[in-house]
């Protein structure tokens, strides 16, 4: 008789192989890396600005519009010298509001209406991460509005006299500002009802154009006026950025601590007022 061998398979345990290694198909669920879930929220977050219509208006639009305008015609005066380098740290600055301050508060502010901050704060992204990843989304249309505006300001005739310490001066004024903007952005869109939110961005965008020294020195307005809107951020970046651009001199060390004194309380005040839902 020919004999048979068995063909019955040899048990393996639950989660090894038959050759004893570890189960390559066991689930093993985790969140994904800190650094990938921040990159990607900025990638989403940057996507929806860009295509944000209103804020597509504030953030390239108008300022090109402004600066492009009262370049060419005399409309406004802007004191002595070429307009286009007058006008171009002003515009510059009202472009860094528009996106950290204006459109981050009212996009936000609908966001948390609409419980989109709720359910992200559900999601293994910490909320530390979601700020983070507003925080570059804002620095990367800031990226495209300086390069935009320094595109169509150059094809104007402008000439700043920008040295390498200026470079970096100017540098540190426009990141100072983008954290004293956006921690305003968060205090208003986490503590105000979303039409309140919009209602009171646009208000704020279009007083600091008319009192920010943003198409004008303030140096026209009267003494105690000139000095009280000197404390506010825009008016500090403003003249900081004149001071780089216009001048080739270093700013002095107002505008640096008018920025660090709104960053400082605007981002207390909205650390603990700031309303998830």
């Amino acid at each position: 008789m020919t004999e048979h061998t068995s063909s019955t398979p040899t048990a393996v345990p639950v989660g090894r192989t038959a050759d004893g290694d570890a189960d390559l198909f066991r689930p093993d669920p985790q969140a994904a890396p800190a650094w990938r879930m921040v990159t990607a929220q900025a990638g989403m977050e940057l996507r929806i600005m860009l295509r944000h219509g209103e804020q597509f208006l504030l953030t390239m639009v108008i300022p090109v519009l402004l600066l492009v305008g009262f370049s060419l015609t005399s409309v406004l005066d802007v004191g002595g010298g070429s307009r286009v380098d007058a006008l171009t740290p002003g515009v510059l600055a009202l472009a860094v509001m528009s996106t950290s301050f204006t459109g981050l508060a009212i996009g936000t502010g609908f966001e948390r209406r609409y419980g989109v901050l709720k359910r992200l704060g559900a999601t293994p992204l910490p909320r530390f991460g979601l700020l983070a990843a507003k925080t570059l989304a804002v620095l990367g249309v800031q990226a495209i509005q300086i390069a935009v505006l320094s595109s169509a300001a150059l094809l104007l005739g402008w000439s700043p006299s920008l040295a390498p310490v200026g470079a970096v001066a100017a540098l540190a004024l426009l990141l100072l500002a983008t954290a004293a903007f956006s921690s305003l952005a968060l205090l208003m869109a986490g503590t105000l009802r979303a039409e309140a939110t919009l209602a009171g961005a646009n208000l704020v965008y279009v007083l600091m154009l008319g009192l920010g020294g943003v198409l004008f020195p303030t140096s026209s307005f009267p003494g105690p006026v000139e000095q009280t809107v000197a404390a506010l951020p825009i008016t500090a970046l403003t003249s900081g950025l004149r001071a780089v651009l216009v001048d080739g001199s270093l700013p002095g060390a107002a505008p640096f601590a008018v920025l660090a004194v709104w960053t400082a309380v605007a981002g207390l005040l909205a650390s603990r007022l700031f309303r998830w839902e």
